[in-house]
C-alpha cells in the first residue's frame, strides 16, 4: 500500500510538472501604430508563437496619416488589413487595431481605460511597451499609456467593467536608440536568426509601410523598389533588417546564452525592465522565455 501511495505521489508530482513546463504564455505587445510590434517584437512573438504561446499585438491608433499618397479611411482600412496578414505571417494570435486618428494619439483616461482591459482580457503575463522618449509623439504617448496601465490594472474599481488581474504582469520597453534622458537597457537578450525570414514576412506584410511610407520618408526613390514577392523579401531584408549586432550588444546575448558563439549572431531583439510592474528574478525570466539559452 505504501508503494502504491508513494507510485501515485510521485505521478501527480511528474503529472504538477508537465503542467507547469506546458503552461501557456499570455504576451500582448502595444504600439503606436500599425507594424510598430513587428519591427521591434517580431521575431520573439514569432518564437512564442511556435512554442504554442498566445501572442496579441495591439495598435492604439489605425495608421490613417503614415502615407504620402492616400489618408483617411482608406489608408486606415488597408493597414488594418495590413496588421491582419502580418499577424498571419508571424503566427500570432491576433493582432488588433484601435480606431484612435494616427498623429493624434494623446495618454488619455479613455485611452488608459482600453488598454487596461485589453491587459485584463488577455490576461496578460507580459506586457511590452514602446518607452515615454521618442521621436515620434505618438510613440512618447503609447509609452505613457501603457506605463500608466502598469499598476491600475489591478485595481477593480478602475475599468470595473472588466474583471481586474490577480497579479501584476512583467512589462518590458521594446527597443529603442534615443538617447536622453537615459539610454535603452538591454536586460533581456533574444536571438532571432531562425526567425529571421519570418519576421521580414511579418513586416513585408505592412506593405504601405515597408515598401512606401518608410523608404519616401527616408528618401528612397520608391519606384527603385522591386515589385516581385521574392524580390521585396530580399530588398526588405537587406535593407531594413541585415544588421549585425556589435560586440557590445552582444554582451546582453552572452548573459542568456552562455553556450553560443555570439560571434555568430547577427539578428537579435532587447527588451528593458519597467519598473512599474512586476520585478522578475532571472529565473521567472528564463521561465517567461522559454527560448533563452536554446542555442
Amino acid at each position: 500500500m505504501k508503494k502504491l501511495i508513494m507510485a501515485l505521489c510521485l505521478c501527480a508530482a511528474f503529472t504538477s510538472l508537465q503542467a507547469q513546463q506546458k503552461k501557456v504564455l499570455n504576451i500582448l505587445a502595444i504600439g503606436a501604430h500599425p507594424d510598430d510590434c513587428d519591427s521591434k517584437f517580431g521575431g520573439t512573438a514569432a518564437l512564442f508563437a511556435q512554442m504554442g504561446h498566445k501572442v496579441k499585438f495591439l495598435a492604439l491608433t489605425n495608421g490613417d496619416a503614415g502615407h504620402y499618397a492616400m489618408g483617411g479611411g482608406v489608408l486606415a482600412k488597408k493597414r488594418r488589413q495590413e496588421a491582419k496578414d502580418a499577424a498571419k505571417a508571424l503566427g500570432i494570435a491576433e493582432y488588433e487595431v484601435l480606431d484612435n486618428h494616427d498623429g493624434e494619439l494623446f495618454p488619455t483616461l479613455n485611452v488608459r481605460l482600453e488598454v487596461i482591459r485589453r491587459i485584463r482580457d488577455w490576461d496578460a503575463d507580459i506586457v511590452l511597451g514602446l518607452r515615454p522618449n521618442d521621436y515620434h509623439p505618438d510613440h512618447r504617448n503609447a509609452g505613457s499609456v501603457v506605463q500608466d496601465a502598469a499598476y491600475m490594472n489591478i485595481v477593480p474599481n478602475v475599468a470595473p467593467d472588466t474583471p481586474p488581474l490577480k497579479k501584476n504582469p512583467v512589462f518590458l520597453y521594446m527597443s529603442d536608440h534615443f538617447k536622453k534622458p537615459y539610454p535603452f537597457q538591454k536586460d533581456i537578450a533574444v536571438v532571432i536568426d531562425d526567425v529571421i525570414d519570418t519576421k521580414v514576412k511579418g513586416l513585408a506584410a505592412h506593405e504601405s509601410q515597408m515598401f512606401e511610407w518608410l523608404p519616401w520618408t527616408n528618401g528612397v526613390d520608391v519606384s527603385t523598389i522591386p515589385k516581385g514577392e521574392r524580390e521585396r523579401l530580399a530588398w526588405l531584408k537587406d535593407k531594413w533588417m541585415n544588421r549585425t549586432a556589435d560586440a557590445h550588444t552582444l554582451e546582453a546575448v552572452k548573459r542568456w546564452y552562455p553556450n553560443l558563439d555570439v560571434s555568430k549572431v547577427k539578428h537579435v531583439e532587447y527588451f528593458e525592465i519597467c519598473e512599474y510592474g512586476k520585478q522578475p528574478t532571472e529565473e521567472e525570466i528564463k521561465e517567461m522565455f522559454p527560448m533563452l539559452g536554446a542555442k
